[in-house]
């Protein structure tokens, strides 16, 4: 009895919990990006970071060659919500670029 008590209270437990945390909708991104002309200042914003990260040899692979290429094309077909997408991922890894370079400018070889 004391089982199947738990069991049921942990059922219930578990379904509120995932239906709180997945009401969530994609139109709440859009507002987030706040427009076109938000978004084309999130645009020159990584690419910023992405050349400040290429200046200490620390742009990575996909920042400016994929991220945000398709930021751009995006935004111009008037895909607001996924330019915006795009153009945060090019803007973290512009920033994280910079930022690892920075760490590891003095690494080198371990002597044991």
């Amino acid at each position: 009895m004391r089982k199947t008590l738990l069991v049921g209270a942990s059922l219930v437990a578990f379904t509120l919990l995932s239906a709180c945390g997945s009401s969530g909708s994609k139109s709440g991104d859009m507002a987030a990006a706040g427009g076109s002309s938000d978004v084309e200042q999130l645009i020159k914003e990584a690419d910023a970071a992405i050349k400040k990260a290429a200046s200490v040899d620390g742009e990575w692979r996909d920042s400016s060659s994929k991220y945000l290429k398709q930021a751009k094309a995006a935004l111009s077909k008037g895909d607001v919500e996924t330019a915006a997408k795009l153009a945060k991922k090019a803007k973290f890894e512009g920033e994280m670029g910079y930022q690892q370079a920075q760490e590891q400018k003095n690494a080198g070889p371990w002597l044991f």
